[in-house]
């Protein structure tokens, strides 16, 4: 999947990684970028087309479908997390709450948009994922739950659209500079060093990108003695 002269849509491009996301592409050649967000006011980054989508809202993404008729490149990047445990009072509401975006978002997103794909030669889907996809210590019980959920999603679809010529590349980082991991205080990739490795992965054909040295020691440790997800004693 090449950028230059592609037409792309990002999901969540009003900030942090998509709003990274979209810089980069217009840098990169791309035809046309959709910014999509909620709020399209939120969109002011030149050069892009800002639209109204709510990843939550059927409706919204059956629209997008039909104005953005010409995608060939999806960037599913919209997320909400919360932290907390699972057992927390509200946890069951939380939990909800966070896969109707991370997960079902993606999921109807990806229905939507995949005739499209295909009708414009293949494309592919980009989806944004997390090294919590492996891991939950219970902090950020029900965001990590439903990338572990959306990370099983994007490996299906990859089978699913095979057919089709479509790719579909999953991004795994650690924790990177954006308002969604303000109040953490522990090392940060930057958005735009995370965009740049997920665009070259694309770009070369990849079906996956571990985008930081943490995310990759954790992906090496599933299969270690004491595998990464469980707890280190010690």
């Amino acid at each position: 999947m090449k950028i230059e002269n592609a037409v792309v849509l990002v999901t969540g491009a009003n900030r942090g990684i998509g709003l990274a996301f979209s810089r980069e592409l217009l840098a990169r050649g791309a035809r046309k970028v959709y910014a999509a967000a909620r709020n399209p006011a939120s969109v002011t980054l030149p050069g892009v087309q800002a639209l109204q989508l709510d990843v939550t809202d059927r409706g919204q993404i059956a629209a997008a479908a039909v104005l953005a008729a010409d995608v060939t490149l999806v960037i599913n990047n919209a997320g909400i997390a919360q932290p907390g445990g699972f057992l927390a009072q509200d946890s069951e509401e939380v939990t909800r709450r966070l896969f109707e975006t991370n997960v079902f978002g993606v999921l109807n997103m990806s229905k939507a948009f995949a005739p499209v794909l295909q009708a414009n030669g293949g494309g592919a889907f980009l989806n944004v994922l997390s090294v919590a996809s492996w891991v939950n210590g219970g902090e950020l019980a029900a965001y990590s739950a439903s990338k572990s959920a959306a990370w099983s999603l994007t490996n299906a679809l990859r089978h699913e659209l095979s057919a089709q010529k479509t790719q579909v590349l999953g991004l795994h980082m650690a924790y990177v500079d954006t308002d969604l991991t303000r109040g953490f205080e522990v090392p940060k990739s930057s958005p735009e060093e995370i965009v740049r490795r997920a665009l070259d992965g694309l770009e070369a054909g990849e079906d996956e990108v571990l985008a930081d040295t943490l995310t990759q020691q954790v992906k090496q440790g599933l299969t270690a003695p004491g595998p990464a997800y469980l707890p280190q004693v010690g």
